[in-house]
């Protein structure tokens, strides 16, 4: 007889962060276990047993025999299996030298989308990047999200202090270059938004959509309006001078707490509606009503996303989605856009609250192209150059953390070769990809079900409060380390410790350094309250021991700590968002920080392009529901069905450029071209085309074996490395200009 256990999960594929009941089957000889069903979890105090197509790709993720289990070292070109002990050796044969001789940054560190979903990694990356000492960091956050952590770090003091919107409280959506229908929100932590969408409207609330696609958000919205790639700036603008031109503007209990109105009004006085209307596409009596209907409507927000983020105005466009809130009294009011209070690793919820350092860009710039550091990483488009331009600080060694560069920014192919180049490279992750491939030690990581987990940094964006934890529900492979002692392991390589550092002891004197800093006298007990658990747990337990909800180490008896979330399977409702101002503000001033001068300042580059003329054809890309990332090509189930690497244009412009549906077309960008499959749509806008990201798996040296089926086409092979919004340093994605001809 064969034994069945159900254990509890939170899906690791999107940030919708579902909760899961994963039936388990246990072997009654060898006492292996293996997953027979994947569902959602009705029990869940925050998907409520809502579940998406992605979630069963889990089990195929576990049983994938492309996924790596045992590290890799190339020898002479070729990968071959090792041992930890070997892969640790070679990695301390090879790194310290090229620190010894070009010191710490000519290390370099890259981080994928798959850490925001790692607990270990999460909070023991900081630990790497310490002992590494190096400035040059990367990550995934500069292809589609630094703008909005930049804008809302410069009006509210922290850089993951975002306000979301409170959808189940709210009578009007207004939703911007986003299709929370398919992302389940993004930066915006949101299950079963279709659900919550249909409850507003079913209450006679309504939702507008403005993207230059007719998204399945669109198509379920009230309305849907085109608009130019690359040009929400232009209508954003519009919709704030309206506010003040016809006297909409309502801050309300925000009125103490806000600083700049003086200098905003001015600053917008040149963008009337109708002189921007013909550069986004939107008629100015469109912008004007929806600028009447945000001052009217009691309980209202906006919410933009990656198409706010991906484009040369990417930091203005952010910014102006908060400025309309403000403006509208609907910042930190029910039904408006709120600020969630995490559990635990909230910066806006520790220290003094309502005051603090506020964030800072520039501490430092790139080597080659000058460009300034944010939130203490580079423009992972500057990785490239930082590795094949020679001279003093020349990057030399890789350390890749589920990253996947390759596919993922613009222009891979001269990355591809620039990693051809360096003198050393280690990947940790789970599969052999275009990225890992040119790694001379690969360290797997352990899947998803073999790990414990907490959403360290999805809780921060959660429409409603809440706590889960799960622990590991499968054993790893034998012997294989978890990953948070990998990545010490590695910083004790790095800092001159060896391979056989003592982790156990230097994760303990990490802890205690971090702990009487902060607490000072006080650092003793929490140590000892902390005693019996271990690295991320450890971490986990204090956070929320110490954050707002805590039990504050006995001080608040009956709050939160991990044992608590361990007593919980479900998890813990924290109730819905409620207001938190100023409490929740960290800025020096203490107040709304609505006009910044760096962003007062790059409005000039606006006036600039206002009369620059509009493209024939722009590319956009897009999200798909069973491909949000490149690293889910591999599972069957996401890759089954119709082929959805298509170019989606609109019959003009397939009958004015001699397109045939389901035939192949060139796609140019210069000198840059790919070759795409046509889906003739009326989805699309005239003059935009729009191709899904993370294809192209089509690369030699990968074993990604039902990806390499399908390959599809990379969309960043368009894209140029040095285009990029000035301020934020994010990659400009979407509104390039390109060609398109029949093949």
């Amino acid at each position: 007889m064969t034994e069945i256990t159900s254990v509890h999960r939170i899906c690791p594929f999107c940030e919708a962060c579902c909760g899961l009941k994963i039936d388990l089957q246990t072997d009654p000889a060898t006492r292996l276990q293996r997953v027979i069903k994947v569902r959602g979890d009705d029990d869940d105090v925050f998907s409520k047993g809502y579940l998406c197509p992605k979630a069963v790709g889990l089990k195929e993720l576990q049983d994938d025999p492309d996924r790596l289990r045992t590290p890799l070292i190339k020898r002479d070109g070729v990968f071959v299996e090792a041992s930890w002990d070997e892969a640790y050796a070679e990695i301390a044969r090879r790194l310290p030298p090229i620190i010894a001789a070009g010191g710490a940054n000519a290390v370099a560190t890259v981080l994928g989308n798959p850490v925001a979903h790692k607990m270990g990694l999460m909070l023991y990356f900081p630990r790497l990047a310490r002992m590494l000492g190096t400035r040059n960091m990367f990550s995934a956050s500069s292809v589609d999200q630094i703008p909005k952590m930049l804008s809302c770090g410069l009006m509210f003091g922290s850089w993951l202090g975002i306000p979301v919107p409170d959808i189940e409280r709210s009578d009007f959506l207004l939703i911007i270059g986003a299709n929370p229908m398919v992302s389940n929100g993004s930066l915006w932590t949101l299950p079963d938004y279709r659900g919550k969408a249909r409850a507003l409207r079913e209450r006679g609330g309504r939702i507008v959509v403005i993207d230059p696609r007719r998204t399945e958000t669109a198509a379920a919205a009230d309305a849907h309006h085109f608009i130019r790639p690359g040009a929400d700036v232009f209508f954003l603008l519009g919709i704030a001078h309206t506010l003040f031109d016809e006297g909409l503007v309502a801050l309300g209990a925000l009125a103490a707490h806000v600083n700049g109105v003086e200098q905003l009004q001015p600053a917008l006085a040149h963008y009337a509606p109708e002189r921007v209307a013909a550069r986004c596409g939107i008629d100015a009596a469109v912008m004007r009503e929806l600028a009447r209907t945000l001052a009217a409507t009691p309980r209202a927000a906006v919410y933009g996303r990656i198409g706010t983020c991906t484009q040369q105005f990417g930091t203005l466009a952010s910014w102006l989605i908060d400025v309309i809130n403000v403006l509208t009294g609907h910042l930190d009011t029910v039904g408006g856009a709120m600020f969630p209070r995490p559990a635990a690793f909230g910066a806006n919820t520790r220290g003094k609250p309502g005051v603090g350092r506020g964030v800072v860009t520039g501490r430092y710039a790139s080597r080659v192209s000058g460009v300034a550091e944010v939130s203490g990483e580079l423009p992972l488009t500057c990785l490239a150059e930082e590795i094949d331009t020679p001279g003093p600080g020349q990057v030399k060694a890789l350390i890749a953390i589920a990253a996947n560069p390759v596919l993922s920014s613009p222009n891979g192919a001269r990355l591809a070769a620039a990693l051809d180049q360096l003198d050393f490279m280690v990947s940790l992750d789970i599969y052999l990809n275009e990225t890992s491939r040119h790694a001379d030690v690969i360290l797997p990581g352990p899947a998803p079900l073999e790990d414990d987990h907490y959403d360290v940094t999805f809780t921060q964006f959660s429409h409603r409060n809440h706590a889960r934890y799960s622990g590991a529900a499968l054993a790893r492979t034998d012997g294989q380390p978890e990953e948070w002692e990998s990545m010490l392991r590695i910083g004790a390589i790095a800092a001159g410790l060896g391979a056989h550092a003592d982790l156990d002891a230097l994760d303990d004197a990490a802890l205690r350094e971090d702990l009487e800093r902060a607490l000072g006298d006080g650092a003793p007990a929490v140590l000892a309250a902390l005693a019996g658990r271990r690295g991320p747990r450890r971490l986990l337990d204090l956070g929320l021991r110490g954050g707002p909800f805590g039990d504050q180490f006995g001080r608040q008896p009956g709050g939160l700590n991990l044992a608590a979330l361990e007593a919980a399977p479900s998890g813990i409702d924290l109730g819905a968002m409620t207001a938190r101002m100023p409490e929740a503000l960290r800025t020096p001033s203490g107040k709304i920080e609505l006009a910044p001068a760096m962003l007062l300042d790059d409005l000039a580059r606006v006036e600039r392009e206002l009369a620059a003329p509009a493209p024939d054809l722009v590319i956009i890309g897009r999200r798909q529901l069973r491909s949000n990332n490149s690293w889910m090509h591999n599972l069957p189930a996401l890759a089954k069905g119709s082929f959805r690497c298509t170019a989606l244009v609109h019959p003009a412009d397939a009958a004015r450029l001699g397109l045939v549906d389901g035939a192949l077309a060139r796609i140019r960008n210069g000198a840059k071209a790919i070759d795409a499959q046509v889906e003739i749509s009326d989805e699309m806008m005239a003059g935009v085309v729009s191709l899904p990201h993370g294809w192209g798996h089509d690369l030699p040296g990968t074993q990604m074996a039902v990806a390499a089926q399908r390959p599809g086409a990379n969309l960043n092979a368009l894209l140029d490395e040095n285009l990029r919004d000035p301020l934020s340093g994010n990659a400009v994605l979407s509104g390039i200009a390109v060609t398109m001809a029949p093949l």
